[in-house]
């Protein structure tokens, strides 16, 4: 089996050396490059086109920027960040802009191998510890965000839209409602479309704040 490739973006040569080698040592994982700042997140991704690319927050450039062209860039690669900021700020904006996993630095490294396997499925991982301010914060967002029309979802995809504000994987809502994952990936797709969402981060934030609105996940 072919395997998947890895990018690495961090200013800091011992963390990115690290990270490098944690790559390297996976038997499913390939590393194809490494850069220092954030305009490298872009290059990196229009040149390899890479399955997953690791970057820092706090780095020379805009790295939020980055992110987001890379993702419209190559809408197949997966942003994992991987950074010191706890910021909950930082990682909301993050996911929003695109990308697919938080990870906060001084995780043990099967975490960061946790968040890359996870992307490879199309999930979205965030640090379990931090995970708890990033969903309050979102949560509060929907609360105060200004009135949008409610979308009508069909049963099926109500079902699946409680099962993501529960935070299930997609593995986990097949499970749950007896479907293959294949199937659920196409509900997620229409959920994106009929939600105007990018990706499934922003089908959360639209979920939560349907929750907000309409009662959606209260066990109407």
């Amino acid at each position: 089996m072919a395997k998947r490739s890895v990018a690495i973006v961090d200013d800091h040569p011992l963390i990115s050396e690290g990270m490098a080698c944690l790559v390297q040592r996976h038997p499913a994982l390939q590393l194809v490059a490494v850069g220092s700042v954030a305009d490298d997140i872009y290059s990196i991704t229009q040149t390899h086109q890479p399955d997953v690319i690791v970057v820092d927050l706090l780095m020379a450039g805009d790295v939020f920027e980055a992110i987001g062209h890379a993702v419209a860039a190559s809408p197949h690669s997966r942003v994992v960040v991987f950074t010191a900021s706890t910021t909950t700020e930082h990682a909301i904006r993050a996911l929003k802009v695109g990308a697919s996993a938080y990870v906060l630095k001084g995780s043990p490294a099967s975490e960061l191998v946790e968040a890359i396997e996870a992307v490879l499925r199309d999930e979205i991982y965030i640090t379990p510890r931090h995970a708890a301010h990033v969903i309050n914060a979102m949560q509060n967002s929907a609360k105060v965000s200004a009135a949008k029309p409610l979308v009508t979802l069909s049963y099926r995809e109500d079902q699946i839209v409680k099962l993501l504000l529960l935070g299930k994987r997609n593995k986990e809502i097949a499970v749950a409602l007896a479907l293959s994952e294949k199937t659920v990936k196409s509900y997620m797709t229409n959920l994106m479309q009929k939600l105007n969402a990018k990706n499934r981060v922003e089908v959360v934030i639209a979920a939560q704040q349907m929750a907000a609105l309409a009662g959606i996940g209260s066990g109407r």
